[in-house]
């Protein structure tokens, strides 16, 4: 009436295989079952055997109601169903609801039930702009080839969708093999397999999907369009998100557009600001000049000085709203600078020196000099020079004097040469 007691079998195991006593609390089968699982973690090149057998056995310890049953009838009792069973879980689900997550970041091990799927790579590719690209905005069309899910076999790489767990590396996706480096000096290094490419499962010859040979992804040839908006800047990112490679149990990275401005042969940029030099001679900086600048989008400037106006050498000057478009507000624009530069002839005949002294403005009264005052000084003359040349052979010269006076001080060279010859 009330059924046969169930015969009394082994109730140790379980205890041995996390290394507790029969009275452990919860707390101390937690610790165990978290060292021993890391430890023996497929990812790290753990026996998965030994790794199922400790899942097993925290599941049923961990749980009062299983964990009385086991005291009581050992496992034989879970087995024949009572209290809902004994080892029926993934061991990778209980691994992922213990830790939240494998701390290994999801990657190797051949299951991937109950784990988070990895992120696939991004893939970056430099996009090379002109100013004018970036001034007024442009579409480039991009063709790029990437590996795509199988659509035939959804990316199970075989014609059933069956796989074995790899030989190589027992579905844990990867290899440990230990360097001697030296007496008592060992290095172990994980590698992926090279038996099944780090995926931890093998198909076999006759079942592989014939459309991409097992490889469970296929090329394809994608065209993408990239919007360079106006006032996009050096190094700016574009950015299409999930249309990098695609591969099974993996979440697609992106493909990111680096854009790389190309040096312009008149403008430089400085942020939402433009940069232009322009060369006068010493008439249109002294007279006034016209010059018609072509802008990065064809329009026509026309550059001109104020009547009377004297543009000094080295001068910047500002024309407001002619800079670069502000990015996502095309509408506003930076500055364009200007800066002048003022040519002087190499020479000037005497006929040309007296007519410019009799237009140009008299030398200030300070600085003429008596006839006396003349013959108390002495003559001098002036040497055209490279500045940056002269100082560069003067630090040279200098260099070289306090090499020589190092070997001629005590105990250099040149104070052994003296010793040697009054020997």
């Amino acid at each position: 009436m009330f059924g046969r007691a169930p015969k009394k079998s082994d109730n140790t195991r379980y205890y041995e295989i996390l290394g507790v006593p029969k009275n452990a609390s919860a707390e101390d089968l937690k610790k165990a079952y978290r060292k021993a699982a890391i430890k023996n973690h497929p990812d790290k090149g753990g026996d998965p055997e030994k790794f199922k057998e400790l899942a097993q056995a925290y599941e049923v310890l961990s749980d009062p109601e299983k964990r009385e049953i086991y005291d009581q009838y050992g496992e034989d009792a879970l087995k024949e169903g009572m209290g809902g069973g004994g080892g029926g879980h993934d061991p990778f689900d209980i691994f992922q609801s213990f830790f939240g997550g494998s701390p290994f970041g999801g990657s190797g091990g051949g299951s991937s039930r109950g784990r988070r799927q990895r992120r696939g790579e991004d893939v970056i590719h430099p996009l090379k702009v002109s100013l004018e690209d970036l001034y007024s905005g442009t579409k480039k069309k991009l063709s790029l080839s990437r590996n795509v899910i199988c659509s035939q076999c959804k990316g199970k790489g075989s014609k059933s969708g069956a796989s074995s767990r790899c030989a190589g590396c027992q579905g844990s996706g990867v290899k440990v093999t230990i360097r001697q480096l030296g007496p008592g000096m060992i290095q172990q290094m994980q590698q992926p397999c090279s038996d099944c490419r780090g995926t931890g499962e093998t198909i076999s010859e006759k079942d592989r999907c014939p459309n991409c040979k097992g490889e469970k992804v296929v090329p394809e040839k994608k065209v993408l369009e990239v919007h360079v908006e106006k006032g996009m800047q050096h190094g700016q990112k574009v950015t299409f998100a999930g249309e990098a490679d695609e591969a099974p149990d993996t979440v697609t990275g992106d493909i990111v557009f680096v854009l790389q401005q190309k040096e312009h042969a008149k403008f430089k940029r400085k942020g939402d600001d433009l940069f232009f030099e322009h060369s006068l001679s010493l008439t249109e900086a002294l007279c006034g000049f016209q010059h018609v600048l072509t802008h990065l989008d064809g329009r026509q400037l026309l550059l001109k000085s104020n009547p009377g106006e004297v543009i000094k050498p080295d001068q910047f000057k500002a024309i407001n709203d002619e800079g670069m478009p502000i990015y996502q507000r095309p509408f506003m624009r930076g500055k364009l600078y200007v800066h002048f530069n003022v040519e002087f002839p190499d020479y000037l005949t005497s006929e040309q020196g007296k007519a410019l002294a009799e237009i140009l403005p008299k030398p200030k009264a300070s600085t003429q000099l008596s006839d006396m005052e003349l013959d108390e000084c002495e003559e001098t003359t002036l040497h055209t020079v490279n500045i940056e040349e002269e100082m560069r052979r003067k630090q040279q010269q200098q260099a070289q004097e306090a090499y020589e006076e190092d070997d001629d001080g005590p105990g250099g060279h040149g104070a052994q040469r003296v010793q040697c010859a009054q020997q």
